[in-house]
């Protein structure tokens, strides 16, 4: 859990010091070679992770970010190190299975946090001047081994352990992000996260949250994780389907009061017999990220609120109860 709030507050802190991109809309009215307008928009039309095309105006010199993102990576692994790890070291190296716990809801949660970092890193380095396929390699990179070196300190710590479903599912985030990339399209596949508040806490509060600013991040029965995606960017480029509108396939786990098991009790208190089962959903989204706007501020919120699924009805499917529908769900 400690993980998944780092690197969820890192995610957060280069959102927030990262500007919208300048998109400078040509004026055809003042144009007068039509020619050479209709050559650049078919470079920009075959732009892909490999190609110099894609380069935004800079907003940020490339000296200053890769100092920037070298002191944030080095001070918070630094601090992770002494301020956490040291009071839980064991000296030896040890792996620790947890592959059997929540039913899979905290692996998606840390590919969910390991696409959003490498996402977020690479419009940094995308508003420095880089290209979209060069952003791509060096936020792939150094997000995987911030990850890496954090499963690390893990297995050399007492109550953890080097998780290798941990680092699947970082493995598995990272390359979903540059699997997007590599399409050459904007926001085909985005994974998010939902979230709705159980009655589920209240019999395992320490370990399933307080209060509902600790829920969100520590109950896994309200948890759903959505892989989106972007219905026109699979049609062709003159189609008039909603740029915004996506198609979203969720899963959440119902249910759970301990980790790979349900206690009798928790501090002498009685817990009621729940069963464990896993949770399948369809329903539409918005790419937030698609919705017009002007203004930096305005284009921010949007790409930032791309991290949340879309509240919306929703069919469920699951062996306890068979086929729901939902009018909303979040």
């Amino acid at each position: 859990m400690l993980k998944r709030i780092c690197l969820i507050l890192l995610t957060i802190f280069f959102a927030a010091t990262l500007p919208a991109e300048n998109n400078i809309e040509p004026n055809f009215f003042k144009v007068s070679n039509f020619e050479k307008v209709s050559q650049v928009e078919k470079v920009e039309k075959n732009s892909n992770l490999f190609s110099p095309g894609d380069t935004t105006k800079p907003l940020f010199k490339k000296w200053q970010i890769n100092t920037f993102s070298g002191v944030f990576y080095a001070g918070s692994l630094t601090g992770l190190s002494f301020l956490w790890y040291s009071d839980y070291s064991t000296g030896h190296f040890h792996f620790f299975n947890d592959m059997d716990e929540w039913k899979g809801m905290d692996k998606l949660g840390h590919m969910t946090s390991a696409f959003h970092l490498t996402r977020v890193q690479s419009d940094l380095y995308r508003n420095a001047g880089y290209t979209r396929g060069q952003s791509a390699r060096i936020s792939t990179i150094c997000s995987f081994s911030y990850m890496t070196v954090i499963e690390v300190l893990d297995g050399f710590s007492d109550g953890w352990g080097f998780s290798m479903g941990d680092m699947c599912a970082n493995t598995l985030g990272v390359s979903l992000f540059a699997l997007n990339e590599m399409t050459g399209k904007e926001n085909l596949l985005s994974v998010k996260m939902g979230f709705h508040q159980t009655s589920y806490a209240q019999y395992n509060p320490s370990l399933l949250g307080e209060n509902l600013l600790q829920q969100p991040l520590k109950d896994y029965n309200g948890q759903t994780y959505w892989l989106s995606m972007n219905i026109k960017e699979c049609l062709k480029k003159e189609s008039r389907f909603p740029a915004w509108l996506n198609v979203a396939v969720g899963y959440g786990a119902d249910g759970m009061i301990g980790g790979d098991y349900n206690p009798a009790e928790v501090d002498g208190n009685a817990v009621p017999f729940f069963n464990r089962y896993s949770q399948w959903y369809l329903a539409p989204d918005i790419d937030f990220s698609k919705i017009p706007v002007r203004g930096r501020g305005w284009k921010l919120l949007m790409r930032s609120l791309n991290f949340l699924k879309c509240p919306a009805p929703a069919l469920e499917w699951n062996s306890e109860n068979g086929l729901k529908v939902h009018f909303l769900y979040f």
